[in-house]
């Protein structure tokens, strides 16, 4: 029986992040005593239009709300941003919004206050909040985005009559993993979970189903969600959502697994 401090030991854990995102959660997992796997099937990378660049930082002054949806967006944004000033005052009056824990740590750590942020950490959630505060009426919004990024937090912004710009900072790759050590183990053993923690993650996973094919006797894996819009993308792609975080968060992921490892429910 496992003792409360290490409720996942002898479990086998699959975590599908990127390498640079994988370290936190699989650092949790190991603390509750899970035999981590980790098999990265994204790969993330700073891609920036110089032109796009030029323009917004030409312009930084005059927008009223910068909007981050992910960490990559404030890391790869501000190693830009100090690349072309010293002084973190060139930022002038802009309001910061932004969701997830990772987002508003990366925004905490230049010493940055967070005015907008919702409980929620969805596109559609940050909308809300930030259309509840009044003040997008005729607006400049800068949205930091990736290359996967969906239309929604834009639309909705624009719908409130904001003026909203996006400059695309980082890209997500498919990691082709069929040589991988990983997934050859994940293969000939298998696993008791595997987590996606993000649209993508699941999309990639799926994508490459022919080469994670479980051989004979591996023990196959029930399959976590970091929420709402991951599991859907799941459901899409034809893969189970056998429990999920609520509200969304690494926490509430890893007690969606604990639960579901040691009571089968």
């Amino acid at each position: 029986m496992n003792s409360p401090s290490q409720p996942l030991a002898g479990r086998r854990v699959v975590v599908t992040r990127t390498r640079e995102q994988a370290s936190v959660l699989a650092g949790r997992l190991t603390a509750l005593g899970a035999e981590v796997i980790e098999l990265p099937v994204l790969r993330i990378s700073k891609e920036i239009s110089k032109d796009n660049l030029a323009d917004v930082m030409l312009e930084l002054g005059s927008y009223d709300w910068i909007v981050f949806t992910s960490a990559n967006g404030v890391r790869y944004f501000f190693e830009e941003f100090f690349r072309l000033f010293d002084d973190i005052r060139a930022l002038g009056g802009l309001r910061f919004a932004c969701v997830g824990d990772g987002t508003a740590r990366g925004i905490a750590e230049a010493h940055l206050k967070i005015e907008c942020r919702p409980e929620k950490p969805t596109a559609e959630a940050l909308a809300d909040a930030l259309i509840a505060t009044g003040s997008l009426d005729s607006a400049k919004v800068l949205v930091i985005t990736g290359n996967l990024n969906r239309d929604t937090l834009v639309t909705k912004l624009e719908e409130a009559r904001a003026i909203v710009d996006r400059l695309q900072v980082y890209k997500t790759e498919k990691i082709e993993v069929a040589g991988l050590p990983a997934a050859v183990d994940f293969r000939a053993r298998g696993a008791d979970a595997i987590l996606f923690a993000s649209s993508s993650s699941a999309q990639s996973f799926s994508d490459q189903r022919a080469a994670l094919e479980l051989a004979p006797g591996a023990k196959r894996p029930v399959a976590g969600s970091m929420g709402p819009q991951t599991s859907a993308t799941m459901k899409k792609c034809g893969l189970t959502v056998d429990f999920e975080a609520r509200p969304p968060g690494f926490d509430e992921l890893i007690d969606a697994l604990v639960k579901r490892l040691n009571n089968g429910l």
